[in-house]
């Protein structure tokens, strides 16, 4: 059975090849669109295993936060950059549900994210519909997979356009997005632990916006969760 299972995926191959989005390599497993090594090489930052991590410590003073973290190191011209471009820009969706998984693996070790829900940073709804779909969301999936957790995905909006946030320094940020949020129904998650999750976190005025909507349902446990770390 393994041989048959081996001439299978090796027929499966030659009618669909796929590579591994950060080195190109042919040598993955099929459910996988980065190879071992290209995942062994991403820079974690262990941020979810500690309390009072950097990404805690940008929250102190403005939002109540359970735990926080971000699980890589973000640089330009890195390979995880061109990941992220590939997320956010290339339809590259099954590269999202990996990454997802990889930091729902290192959530589910850490203990500190016992959440009852996962609810994805909303995008702008011309901005979704333009791109086809929402890369919080499919972070949310991957997570989801491992956590065993629902994702919440109409519990709060984004109905208002901003300006991007790229080449904007912290106060500016804020002014962007401050009240760009509106929460749908309170009741759902009123007295949850509620896991909000993004793909990158600079000055963390983005989700500082959401999560203070967030937290008007009341009795609610707010913990954030991003894939990398942007620190200027």
């Amino acid at each position: 059975m393994p041989l048959v299972s081996e001439i299978k995926d090796s027929f499966l191959h030659l009618l669909f090849p796929h590579s591994c989005a950060g080195c190109g390599t042919d040598n993955l497993e099929n459910k996988n669109i980065l190879c071992l090594h290209c995942v062994a090489t991403l820079p974690e930052t262990h941020f979810e295993r500690f309390a009072d991590n950097p990404i805690e410590r940008k929250f102190y003073g403005r939002i109540p936060v359970h735990a926080a973290t971000a699980q890589y190191y973000f640089s330009r011209d890195s390979v995880l950059q061109h990941l992220v471009h590939q997320l956010k820009y290339k339809s590259n969706k099954e590269l999202g549900y990996q990454l997802g998984r990889l930091m729902g693996a290192s959530l589910k070790q850490s203990g500190r994210f016992n959440a009852d829900a996962l609810i994805p940073l909303p995008l702008f709804a011309a901005r979704e519909k333009k791109r086809g779909y929402n890369q919080a969301n499919i972070l949310c999936e991957g997570i989801a997979e491992e956590l065993q957790l629902p994702i919440l995905k109409d519990m709060i909006i984004r109905p208002d356009h901003t300006e991007t946030q790229t080449h904007k320094g912290r106060i500016e940020r804020w002014k962007n997005i401050e009240g760009k949020f509106r929460l749908i129904d309170p009741g759902p998650i009123s007295g949850k632990h509620l896991l909000l999750v993004d793909d990158v976190v600079t000055t963390g005025a983005t989700l500082e916006s959401c999560g203070s909507e967030l937290l008007k349902a009341g009795n609610l446990i707010l913990s954030l969760a991003c894939l990398c770390y942007a620190d200027k």
